[in-house]
């Protein structure tokens, strides 16, 4: 009688465990394989709460906020870990902001911008990127013999690619600088290449990502200034030291699906607490690009970022645990 009642409670326990984490959280992942690690990060968090999480295959950024918004309110989670701050702010808006949950930024102080060689800066003085309306300043970064600087760009649905688009129309700039887009590894492997071969180099970049550890900024190549703010997604970006990059320095948060904050307290709790040094995911991404790119070579980044940082991981599922 004492075994069956032993039975009947394990049984029981165990249905109400499974009733518990009944949820189907998806983890929406990007086509940029940079993007991989800190997804995983917070995959990783998330099983450690007991949620079972399913991950998609990469798409891009607008298929993936429509996605989030088309589940608004439901039961399960669904969310995406690397919304750009404010890069990616129109994109909500387009959706319908009341679709959607956002965290606290976990990951802080990733810059963007235009950068050219150091060598051609300080041979012709160039500090703007509005100094390039100067044709003969222009042609010196020109790669295809049209006489425009060819400037490495951002890939369409990206966000940023509308922000180049739109400070070249308000920079008058049409006439000398030609934005190529296309696949950006590609395109700044070519970059890399053409600066190696001491060319005059010209290309957008942001952090975290590999580039600016191949291309060091201040020794290899030095950030363009603009010379008043033009942006689409804020009045000024001019930071408190009175440089103005053109680009607010963004923030990535998670976003999910409206309803998680009020349904899943302990999901939101852990989303709005984790945080993620951008100088690791950088440096992840430097491991990508030497050859340790695969997915399990990812996996094996995210185990040991999470041994290392194992007495913030286990406060915060603490934390997120009670909050449920």
């Amino acid at each position: 009688m004492l075994n069956k009642k032993i039975i009947i409670g394990a049984v029981s326990s165990l249905v109400f465990a499974s009733s518990l984490f009944a949820t189907k959280v998806t983890a929406i992942k990007t086509t940029i394989a940079e993007e991989g690690f800190q997804t995983k990060i917070v995959v990783n968090l998330v099983k450690k709460l007991g949620y079972d999480v399913e991950m998609t295959n990469g798409v891009g950024y607008d298929i993936a906020y429509q996605t989030i918004a088309d589940h608004a309110n439901e039961d399960n989670i669904y969310f995406l870990a690397v919304n750009w701050h404010p890069l990616h702010d129109d994109k909500l808006k387009a959706l319908g902001k009341e679709k959607f949950d956002v965290f606290n930024p976990f990951i802080t102080g990733c810059a963007q911008g235009y950068l050219i060689d150091k060598k051609t800066a300080q041979k012709y003085n160039i500090k703007y990127i509005n100094d390039l309306k100067d044709p003969k300043i222009a042609k010196l970064f020109d790669l295809n013999g049209d006489g425009k600087a060819d400037l490495t760009g951002c890939n369409a649905g990206w966000g940023c690619e509308k922000v180049i688009n739109y400070q070249l129309d308000k920079y008058k700039l049409r006439d000398t600088i030609q934005h190529n887009q296309g696949e950006y590894a590609a395109l700044i492997a070519d970059t890399i290449a053409n600066y190696k071969n001491g060319k005059p180099i010209l290309y957008y970049t942001w952090t975290p990502y590999w580039v600016s550890g191949k291309l060091v900024p201040g020794r290899d190549v030095v950030f363009l200034q603009v010379k008043y703010s033009a942006n689409p997604n804020q009045k000024s970006t001019k930071l408190s030291n009175g440089a103005d990059y053109g680009f607010a320095v963004n923030s990535q948060r998670i976003v999910t699906n409206a309803g998680v904050k009020e349904k899943h307290k302990d999901i939101a709790k852990l989303f709005d607490i984790i945080k993620v040094n951008v100088n690791d995911i950088s440096g992840e991404n430097m491991l990508m690009n030497k050859g340790q790119n695969k997915e399990k070579d990812i996996n094996r980044h995210v185990k040991m970022w999470l041994e290392k940082n194992k007495t913030k991981v286990d406060a915060w599922i603490k934390e997120a645990k009670a909050a449920k």
